[in-house]
């Protein structure tokens, strides 16, 4: 035998066999363990989709407005323009805090639409107060057509005492002071009925004369009598005096006095009086012969009371 030591191998020592799998056996081609994926290259997530924003509060909001603004400036739609203001300030509102948060980017549309909600609301309450006002006037005006004006006594110079109509002691003097006795509204001779809307009428004393022979409405064996009338109008709105109206009663009996007309009396008023202006007519009446007394009555218009003056002949 050589005294030669025996070469080793340099080839990889073999690992026992293991029959059971226990990980000490390892080979070239080792595989990652059950249910993971081997590690590959990344190349990070995809970016998300933008958020769709919700604009549909303040775009709402912006229409709402606009519509009730404009329908609280027309009568009788104020409660439209009221409601429909109020819907789109909430809605306005909403939508602004909806953009805070960042799920709308119609901000300053929001907020255009609360405004304008604000403006309808305001213009409904004004539009109700403008209707409501309309409604009370036509109603006041209807009610005068219907009911007219009821006109109050003024006393005249020849009321007072002394005067040609008037009478003596306590009753005169309470005429002189420009008042009436409770149940005593007659009118006398030179008394006026001035009425609310600043009409006035004043009478004269009756006169007697004689119509011409023309003359119309003068019965034989009556007596008769002229009367001046003055209609003033105090007021601010002119006065048609061609609706005036004027009849006549005599005697205790109230026998009808036929009106008189002959080329001096009987034509009674014409035309449009203006404010501060005076018209004066003068009216005949045909009474009997024993008549000592004359009810003059006298309608300025449709929309005003009769007034009724009790003179002596």
């Amino acid at each position: 035998m050589s005294g030669r030591a025996p070469l080793m191998s340099h080839s990889t020592p073999q690992q026992p066999y293991d029959p059971y799998g226990s990980g000490t056996q390892q080979t070239h081609g080792a595989q990652q363990p059950y249910g993971q994926q081997p590690a590959g290259p990344s190349f990070g997530q995809p970016p998300a989709p933008p958020r769709r924003m919700r604009n549909g509060l303040g775009t709402a909001a912006l229409v709402l407005g606009l519509i009730g603004a404009i329908s609280g400036l027309i009568p009788l739609l104020f409660w439209l323009g009221g409601t429909l203001g109020l819907i789109a300030l909430i809605l306005g509102l909403s939508g602004r805090a909806r953009a805070k948060r960042g799920e709308a980017d119609n901000r300053k549309v929001a907020l255009a639409g609360a405004l304008l909600g604000l403006v309808a609301m305001v213009a409904g309450v004004a539009g109700a107060v403008i209707t409501f006002k309309a409604v009370d006037d036509a109603v006041d005006d209807i009610d005068k057509i219907t009911t007219g004006q009821s006109a109050s006594k003024e006393p005249g110079a020849d009321s007072g005492p002394g005067g040609k109509d008037g009478a003596d002691g306590a009753d005169g003097k309470d005429k002189a002071k420009g008042t009436e006795k409770k149940g005593d509204s007659a009118l006398t001779a030179g008394d006026s009925a001035s009425y609310p809307d600043g009409l006035k009428v004043t009478t004269a004393k009756p006169q007697d004369f004689t119509p011409d022979e023309y003359a119309a409405g003068h019965a034989e064996g009556n007596k008769a009598y002229r009367i001046t009338i003055t209609v003033e109008n105090t007021g601010t709105k002119k006065f048609d005096t061609a609706l005036l109206m004027v009849e006549a009663r005599a005697g205790a009996e109230g026998v009808t006095a036929e009106q008189i007309f002959d080329g001096s009396v009987g034509n009674g008023f014409s035309g449009t009086l203006a404010p501060g202006k005076k018209a004066t007519a003068t009216f005949g009446f045909s009474a009997p012969g024993d008549a000592r007394d004359l009810t003059l009555e006298v309608t300025p218009g449709f929309d005003h009371d009769a007034s009724q003056w009790e003179l002596k002949l």
